[in-house]
């Protein structure tokens, strides 16, 4: 699937210097009408959030879900050795929900602590939350 650029996106991406690497984690339930609508949107969001901000995914990694605990899922073990071996300065997600279930979110802020203590930012690509960097502060 590709996506569209305006002009505009493309000035806003910082002309001189190296894109910074990101990983877009999709962890989306699958409707039963269209199942893989959640998924097509999180990754249409997470490459519009990256082309505007001078990010360059790296790559895209799914999960089923349903396990709350972020460290229960193989897709994210994976973002974790990316973060661990320094291959990835930025980790998209679509809202916060994504890393941990609101029930839940002491997982979730543990492994956003987790991340920067590796020098990986996360942001949130979600149009209300993504305004500005969309950097979880």
């Amino acid at each position: 699937m590709t996506t569209a650029s305006t002009t505009q996106d493309q000035d806003t991406a910082p002309a001189n210097l190296a894109p910074t690497p990101a990983v877009l984690y999709v962890c989306a339930e699958r409707g039963h009408r269209m199942p893989s609508l959640a998924v097509q949107r999180a990754e249409q969001e997470g490459r519009a959030f990256a082309l505007k901000h001078g990010l360059k995914i790296t790559a895209v990694i799914t999960d089923l879900h349903g396990t709350a605990d972020p460290c229960q899922r193989e897709g994210w073990l994976r973002v974790r050795d990316m973060a661990t071996a320094g291959s990835v300065g930025v980790v998209i997600v679509r809202w916060p929900a994504v890393i941990a279930p609101d029930p839940w979110h002491e997982l979730r802020y543990r492994e956003i602590r987790w991340l920067r203590d590796r020098g990986v930012r996360v942001c949130y690509s979600w149009a209300p939350l993504a305004a500005g960097t969309g950097e979880i502060k």
